[in-house]
């Protein structure tokens, strides 16, 4: 069945006398995840986040359009990771400003970017790109913020961890290893505590950091949690993208 919130489906007669209010880009990355999860790991959880909380959103009256993932993120961190594809992000830059382009030249003046890769840091793209585009509301999510997963989850982690581990039970059972063949995730810690601390930040060289490319131990994850948490998120971001479609955002604090 064509999803009409989803343009990669849709089709010009349906959309020729359509008015679309909001714009959706899911921006995932290409990259390893632990021994057992699949490089699209990102790419997967981003796109099926968009398409659900947009089949909620357009089901209740918003005029939402989730528009083809870009599939490449930020991985300067795993150069020597075999396969991980890096997007500088001087080109990420280069390619949301075409997309910006072509939405505020149509008259589609608000747009999502749906993040689904922490090495996407967004915000200064997005600032300046405000300041060309001014009638452009612009901004970013990153579902992977959305909730407290210690509601959900065990253990704690960011990448190929019990929550990722359990979305891709998910959604994508067909490309995860069996049990026996996921690693530990752990992570090994900067010694120079500023770092471990989180108020400094340095780059983390992966394959210094982790021996299997995950960080956080995935053994706890089942498709039953992954299912919870992924109906919760996108239940979150669906209220957002209906309140954005309807917000004049000329008028947004009080």
């Amino acid at each position: 069945m064509i999803r009409p919130y989803i343009l990669a489906e849709t089709n010009w007669k349906h959309l020729k006398n359509e008015t679309i209010e909001l714009a959706v880009l899911p921006w995932g990355a290409t990259e390893a995840h632990n021994y057992h999860l699949p490089y699209g790991t990102d790419i997967f959880e981003g796109e099926s986040i968009a398409a659900e909380s947009a089949r909620i959103a357009w089901d209740k009256g918003a005029k939402v359009m989730v528009l083809p993932s870009i599939p490449f993120g930020v991985n300067t961190g795993q150069s020597d990771i075999y396969l991980d594809i890096n997007l500088n992000p001087s080109t990420q830059f280069s390619i949301l400003s075409d997309v910006i382009e072509v939405l505020n030249r149509q008259g589609i003046y608000k747009l999502v970017v749906l993040n689904s890769h922490g090495g996407n840091d967004l915000k200064s793209i997005i600032r300046e790109l405000g300041l060309k585009y001014p009638k452009m509301f612009l901004c970013i999510t990153n579902w992977f913020k959305s909730l407290d997963k210690s509601l959900y989850f065990d253990a704690s982690g960011d990448h190929a961890d019990e929550m990722e581990t359990s979305l891709i039970l998910h959604l994508k059972p067909e490309l995860v290893l069996p049990k026996a063949e996921w690693g530990d995730g752990k992570e090994k810690k900067n010694k120079i505590k500023g770092f471990s601390e989180d108020w400094a930040w340095t780059e983390r060289p992966w394959s210094q950091i982790s021996e299997d490319t995950g960080v956080g131990n995935p053994k706890a994850s089942t498709r039953e949690k992954g299912e919870k948490f992924f109906n919760a998120v996108c239940e979150k971001m669906s209220r957002l993208m209906i309140d954005i479609s309807n917000a004049d955002t000329n008028n947004l604090y009080e």
